[in-house]
């Protein structure tokens, strides 16, 4: 029996896969598919929440944001530098950390402290996103988004007693939202002086701790007693307004030297001075300057045929650094054909100068500045008489903006001359004017060459002209130094354009644009943009300062 069972499922296998394979084939062949359709492909904006959730767990701030951007190349670009970054950052870590280590050495039984492993791990940072501000400083300032969920190998050797303990850094992860400003922007390469940091948000910082193999953080409660210390002490030093500046360029490089007061300059008298006419008289007059302005220097009125001239002529002169800037005093004799000859001149160093305190000086005209060649020259070419106050500018505007504007325009008479002095000082100033650049300029003619023609008290001073361009950035500033605050003036400034190259064109105004200097001395300082009037589209920006002795 068992033997007939065997031969009957030899011959069935045998007989059996021959013909399942046969009926397989015409069926595979002759039968119709009845599988069911994909479905229609639908916009993400149709799917349900659920389903949106399960394909992207994680959105990126690019699509939950407009105004965020996506920075996939800058993720590229880290991503290929992160291993000699990587080396770079820990190299900063063990120079500045040795510092710090050296303060706890010796203390708490503590005999030494260094790293055993410092690593940053293979992953880089990602920015998610970057959200740019458009400003009226001179400064860009931006936002990225940045997640970092490294691996860092971050091992900690601490020698107490004679006994090693590892500390070992893990699994860190750091979320946050920071702003960036790069400022000021400078004509000096790389163009910024220096980096402001802050966060916006409390940062999301997670790590684990081993200590002795163990990991310290599993402990009940110490883990989120650790996250929050963590975030109050970060928020507490760089949560904004809390920055972190990080200087770039040196101070003397990178600082634009501002106008820090003015230097009021009484041209009194000279005597005795040389003679130059035919006639055995001179025509006198006292040229002016400070050194490092590029400003035309300042002149008294001319004094016919003599030689002890008076002139009681008052001067303010614009001062950026009293440290080391000089006044110079050239006394000429005013010829009406060929060049005018310099009778004499003389130094002051505004470091001699106290501020606030006024100084009278008498001084022996030299031929030159020149020590050693002027120590040959035993001639006296007279003396000149003049009065020097320095007056620093005040933080702040002449009067807070409370007060009346009635107090700017009061001047009352006194009897004595100091008190006139004092009063005509505290009231005197500079007006700024720093015309930044315009957009969207055009005018009826084909040239577009366009420049600013700032207008105030029958002054005209004007930009650079820029070629074939509607968005022309000047950057050029204008100062006017006034005996009394502008309280009820306007300044008017106006964007012109000319025709260029051998073909003749009239002038053409692209706009203009009248600001009230009420809310320059009230504030001290403006800094908007104006849409032009007579013009379509265009804009201009502009910021004035009223900065007070």
């Amino acid at each position: 029996m068992g033997f007939f069972t065997s031969v009957l499922g030899i011959i069935g296998f045998v007989i059996g896969i021959p013909i399942g394979l046969i009926l397989g084939f015409f069926v595979l062949i002759y039968s119709q598919p009845t599988h069911q359709e994909y479905p229609p492909a639908r916009p993400l904006v149709e799917t349900s929440i659920s389903v949106l959730l399960d394909l992207l767990p994680e959105i990126p701030l690019w699509m939950k944001n407009p105004d965020y951007e996506r920075v996939d190349w800058f993720n590229k670009f880290i991503s290929y530098m992160w291993p000699y970054l990587d080396n770079a950052v820990c190299g900063i870590i063990r120079s500045s950390a040795q510092l710090i280590f050296a303060d706890f050495v010796g203390t708490f039984c503590i005999e030494s402290i260094e790293f055993e492993n410092l690593s940053l791990g293979p992953l880089p940072p990602t920015v998610h996103g970057v959200k740019f501000y458009e400003t009226n400083e001179k400064e860009l300032l931006f936002e990225p988004s940045i997640k970092w969920a490294g691996n860092p190998n971050i091992v900690l050797v601490l020698k107490v007693l004679s006994l090693r303990i590892r500390v070992q850094l893990v699994d860190l992860q750091f979320f946050a939202i920071v702003r960036v400003a790069l400022k000021p922007l400078l004509p000096t390469f790389p163009c910024f002086g220096m980096v402001v940091v802050s966060l916006m948000e409390k940062p999301h910082v997670d790590f684990g701790l081993k200590v002795l193999g163990g990991d310290v953080m599993s402990i009940p409660g110490l883990y989120r007693y650790v996250q929050e210390t963590i975030k109050r002490q970060v928020s507490s030093m760089y949560h904004w307004p809390q920055v972190l500046e990080i200087p770039i360029l040196d101070a003397s490089t990178a600082s634009v030297k501002k106008p820090v007061g003015l230097l009021h300059v009484n041209i009194i008298r000279a005597r005795n001075l040389l003679k130059k006419d035919l006639l055995g008289t001179s025509d006198p007059y006292v040229k002016l300057s400070l050194t490092g302005e590029k400003l035309p220097a300042k002149k008294t009125t001319i004094k016919k045929r003599n030689l002890n001239p008076e002139w009681n002529e008052h001067f303010k002169l614009i001062v950026k650094d009293p440290k080391s800037q000089v006044l110079q005093l050239e006394v000429f004799d005013w010829d009406k054909v060929g060049g005018h000859d310099r009778l004499g001149m003389q130094l002051i160093p505004l470091q001699k100068i106290n501020p606030g305190e006024k100084k009278a000086f008498n001084l022996d005209l030299i031929k030159n500045s020149n020590v050693v060649m002027d120590s040959g020259d035993k001639k006296k070419r007279g003396r000149l008489e003049l009065d020097l106050r320095y007056v620093p500018f005040r933080e702040e505007s002449l009067k807070s903006r409370n007060k009346s504007q009635d107090e700017y325009q009061r001047k009352e008479s006194r009897d004595e001359k100091s008190s006139e002095d004092d009063d005509f000082l505290s009231q005197a100033g500079l007006l700024s004017v720093a015309v930044q650049s315009a957009k969207d300029v055009e005018g009826k003619k084909k040239h577009s060459n366009p420049y600013a023609v700032v207008l105030f008290r029958g002054e005209k001073k004007k930009t650079k002209m820029l070629k074939k361009t509607r968005d022309p950035r000047w950057n050029e500033e204008f100062q006017f130094t006034l005996e009394e605050p502008p309280v009820k003036e306007s300044i008017r400034v106006e964007v012109m354009s000319k025709g260029t190259g051998f073909h003749f064109r009239s002038k053409e105004e692209l706009g203009h644009v009248d600001i009230n200097l009420g809310d320059v001395v009230d504030n001290g300082r403006i800094n908007q943009k104006y849409h032009l009037i007579n013009s379509r589209n265009g804009i201009i920006h502009i910021e004035i300062r009223w900065t007070t002795s």
